[in-house]
């Protein structure tokens, strides 16, 4: 079974992601907006554990992004400019790393690339006779329709803020609850975005865990999660069925509403 199929049957993916800094860098200098790193990692964590983050830059250039990339633990690799050849010193030195992990950390599944230079083309189609599944991350405006078609998905940049439908809170529901049912909705979200098919309730957990940590049910008032889940229905928020071999909660719907 290929890497991609596994991530689409449920497996969690093993991510390493890959940072073409100074790509990423041009395009926001055309759309005057600020790199969030944060947004990107919250979406990948949706597919699965983040294993190794590493950026490649000319860092003086960019002293402005280092320390909330410092913050997400990412590697900031040193690429000095060197007239004209440094951009492409840092595209050789982000090849030659990826492939070196390719064949040296076999669990390792799925390759990250953030660019949008088709430069890294021949990078994504070896990952991918590697048996790597490769995600690609980039601007619109910035990104080769080369590279956007050779990966196994690509993610545009813009759309990590697409808001979807989102069943309504109840008014009198208390604060520290809305919050559980809040974050709990957003994962089920990120799921449905990856196109899982059955809402098994420890998967939700499971995601839920890897984006946010610290969460524990019983801060928000809830001796299990299952009884968090339970109480998220009696309020209208998600529909839940058993699955009829393990015995646990499905997530099938929201509000009344089925998947």
């Amino acid at each position: 079974m290929s890497a991609s199929q596994a991530n689409h049957n449920g497996h969690e993916s093993s991510i390493a992601v890959f940072i073409d800094f100074e790509n990423f860098a041009l395009g926001f200098e055309r759309s005057r907006k600020r790199f969030e790193i944060q947004k990107v990692l919250e979406r990948l964590l949706e597919k699965g554990k983040i294993l190794f983050k590493r950026a490649y830059a000319d860092w003086t250039r960019y002293r402005d992004y280092k320390q909330a990339l410092h913050e997400s633990a990412i590697e900031l690799i040193e690429v000095p400019k060197r007239s004209t050849a440094g951009k492409n010193s840092a595209d050789i030195r982000m090849c030659v790393d990826a492939m070196d992990m390719a064949h040296s950390k076999a669990h390792i599944d799925t390759f990250v690339l953030l660019t949008g230079d088709s430069d890294f083309s021949p990078l994504v189609s070896k990952l991918k006779e590697n048996g790597k599944r490769v995600i690609g991350l980039g601007m619109k405006d910035s990104t080769s329709g080369l590279l956007v078609d050779n990966c196994d998905e690509f993610i545009y940049y813009e759309d990590l803020e697409r808001h979807v439908e989102a069943p309504v809170m109840k008014s009198d529901v208390p604060k520290l609850k809305q919050e559980a049912f809040g974050l709990i909705v957003d994962t089920i979200l990120a799921l449905r975005r990856e196109n899982r098919e059955t809402l098994y309730s420890s998967m939700i957990k499971d995601t839920l865990k890897r984006k946010k940590p610290q969460f524990d049910e019983s801060y928000h008032g809830y001796r299990t999660w299952q009884d968090l889940l339970e109480d998220m229905e009696r309020n209208g928020v998600l529909e839940l069925t058993r699955d009829p071999r393990s015995g646990t909660y499905v997530v099938t719907g929201f509000g009344g509403k089925k998947r």
